[in-house]
């Protein structure tokens, strides 16, 4: 049986896109970092292995950017839904934008750049914000730090929290992604046939059943969409309103 949808519930599931809006690289597009660099060499567990400096490098100069870049528009109108809505974003961003938007319940399923962990398990985790991470530079258990972000060949992390998030959603609004990386992009299949889905993106894959697709930038089209979502619940409040009167 399937769980009950959430009438107040909302789910965005955030990609690169919306981050790339703030000035940060994407990955996968024609002017990605794995068009600059071997994501076999500073994104898997067989390069940290073999060349951890040039890990250590590679997400030290994305901490750096990722604590200058600032929210833009999409960012903080999703935080805006909070307003009415309950909602959680699903994020494949390992940065904290949605975060300094307001967002209140972020899941971040590839890990978070601010963070560093020991390689012993489980993993202690430890804030850095944008201060580096040095080769040598220990955890309290004896074992060096690393990014604590999700490489190649890792599990994703929150992916059972995050299916029933979405399941359970009125409405899934997809953004900045081109549905590519997986297990995170089947995500989006799981929402509901009575939810009402949104996918907002340059370019996809394949658009999932039941999406209506805005083809453009995030800042541009979301901050209309939270407009008009909170219009419609506004609405609905005042109509039950008179209804009772």
């Amino acid at each position: 049986m399937k769980p009950s949808i959430q009438p107040n519930k909302i789910v965005v599931l955030s990609g690169s896109g919306i981050s790339a809006e703030s000035g940060l690289p994407t990955f996968r597009d024609s002017g990605g970092l794995w068009k600059q660099y071997s994501w076999q060499e500073v994104a898997s567990p067989e390069g940290w292995a073999t060349r951890p400096q040039a890990v250590l490098d590679f997400y030290n100069e994305r901490r750096a950017q990722a604590w200058v870049a600032q929210p833009n528009a999409a960012h903080l109108a999703i935080a805006s839904l909070e307003e009415r809505y309950e909602v959680v974003v699903i994020t494949q961003n390992v940065d904290e934008l949605h975060e300094r938007a307001g967002s209140s319940h972020v899941i971040h399923v590839h890990g978070r750049i601010a963070f560093a962990r020991g390689t012993s398990v489980p993993p202690k985790r430890y804030r850095l914000d944008a201060a580096p991470i040095s080769l040598g530079q220990l955890c309290e258990d004896g074992t060096q730090l690393r990014p604590d972000i999700v490489w190649f060949g890792e599990d994703i992390e929150h992916y059972g929290e995050a299916r029933a998030h979405v399941a359970t959603a009125s409405k899934v609004l997809v953004v900045g992604t081109s549905l590519s990386v997986f297990p995170a992009a089947s995500l989006a299949t799981l929402a509901r046939g009575r939810a009402e889905k949104v996918l907002v993106a340059f370019d996809v894959e394949k658009i999932p059943y039941g999406f209506k697709f805005l083809r453009g930038k995030a800042a541009a089209l979301i901050p209309t969409l939270a407009e008009n979502w909170l219009r419609q619940d506004k609405a609905g409040d005042l109509t039950a309103s008179e209804t009772v009167s």
